[in-house]
């Protein structure tokens, strides 16, 4: 078992950093991110029983297949700190056996604090026989990750991390280093609703071509499309940096929680000569009205929370490119152009005013490209961070690089 770790905070009254154990720790661990965002206007709070049911191995099913260990950081009875340390087998498999990752950090503006979690999340690795860490991954690179390092100006869209300036100094005083930066692109609506004119040229070369049929989601067949989506991606995504295959279990839950949002307009599935190639998976950003509730459901015994996230979701205007792959043996532009164009087509009728590409990995030059040429405003940066998991030791860079 790891030991508690300390130190010395700003104030000089001792910081402790010890395990999540029972109930009152989890509560602890899920609300301290209203305490370090109190004063930002932007943080989307997120459902308190949305993130309990994420933390909670009988209903989060990356727990059958990783092993994650909480800590908190408290000075005195305060706590002031929290952090994630999680093992993936299948990262190991895939990328690196000696890498672990770190995630669900939150916390206040110390060094010292921010230290003795690194070092509490590095020594419980360690122990596992992993020299590495990377993150901020939540649990892994199919949840959200980052760490937002530009833009700060706008509020996050859905599954999109946000957090405070003075993080970054925090990781970059402790020893981490960039592993990777996560782009983020905005897509303005255009009047007409119709993407630019090369690449509307490139969709309809695409769609011109023998046997190719790109199709929305279709609701009689939901569970038999979603099941298309899940293949694709775990398939474009095999290759992908720090990319781990979802288990059906986890598709299964993700879409369980995704379904009341989801548009099937906005989900077009790829075919040719009606196999399934491709897809792209847009949903309205649903943070826009979980700003509203206020991270409760209930409030005094009422619906309060219900009311607002009902009456906002009808005044969403934005929403996310979630999701897009397309299978090696078919990869081209105009596949992907086709698909977004009928997506965007599909958000101009619901009312929607701007489509969000998040995340596309810097090196990946031909996704950066693409979005570009669909009108894309790149307006935020996410980054992976990476250091040993040995105290004092030099840091060690592993490159490792996209694959399209």
């Amino acid at each position: 078992m790891t030991a508690p770790a300390s130190g010395p905070s700003a104030t000089g009254a001792p910081v402790t950093v010890t395990p999540v154990r029972g109930r009152a720790d989890t509560t602890a661990f899920v609300r301290l991110p209203y305490a370090v965002y109190r004063d930002d206007p932007l943080w989307v709070a997120p459902l308190e029983r949305e993130r309990r049911a994420f933390l909670d191995p009988g209903r989060n099913p990356f727990f059958e297949v990783g092993t994650v260990q909480l800590f908190l950081a408290r000075r005195g009875r305060r706590v002031v700190g929290r952090i994630a340390a999680v093992v993936d087998p299948r990262h190991h498999e895939r990328h690196d056996p000696r890498c672990g990752q770190f995630g669900l950090f939150e916390c206040v503006d110390e060094p010292a604090v921010a230290a003795a979690l690194f070092e509490a999340a590095a020594d419980w690795l360690g122990e596992r026989g992993l020299s590495r860490m990377l993150g901020p991954l939540n649990f892994s690179l199919n949840d959200e990750c980052g760490l937002l390092v530009d833009g700060y100006d706008r509020p996050p869209t859905m599954l999109m991390p946000h957090n405070p300036p003075y993080y970054p100094r925090l990781f970059e005083d402790c020893g981490f280093t960039k592993a990777k930066d996560l782009l983020s692109w905005r897509i303005p609506m255009p009047a007409d609703g119709e993407p630019p004119a090369r690449f509307r040229r490139a969709a309809q070369r695409a769609l011109a071509a023998p046997g190719v049929r790109v199709r929305a989601l279709d609701p009689d067949r939901f569970d038999a499309d979603m099941a298309v989506v899940k293949d694709i991606y775990n398939d474009a995504w095999s290759e992908n940096y720090a990319a781990t295959p979802m288990t059906d279990r986890e598709f299964a839950h993700a879409v369980r929680e995704f379904r009341p949002i989801l548009k099937p307009e906005l989900v077009q599935i790829a075919e040719v000569h009606g196999e399934p190639a491709g897809f792209l998976l847009c949903l309205p950003d649903a943070n826009q009205a979980l700003r509203a509730a206020r991270g409760r459901l209930t409030r005094y015994g009422l619906p309060i929370g219900l009311i607002r996230i009902a009456r906002a979701t009808r005044r969403i205007q934005r929403t996310r490119a979630l999701a897009c792959g397309i299978k090696r043996e078919h990869r081209n532009w105009g596949l992907a152009a086709a698909m977004f164009a009928q997506a965007q087509r599909a958000a101009f009728r619901l009312g929607h005013t701007e489509t969000e590409f998040s995340w596309v990995l810097e090196d990946n030059r031909h996704v950066n490209s693409y979005t570009k040429a669909a009108g894309g405003i790149l307006f935020r940066t996410h980054r992976l961070y990476e250091r040993t998991t040995q105290r004092g030791a030099p840091h060690e860079v592993k490159p490792m690089t996209y694959t399209a």
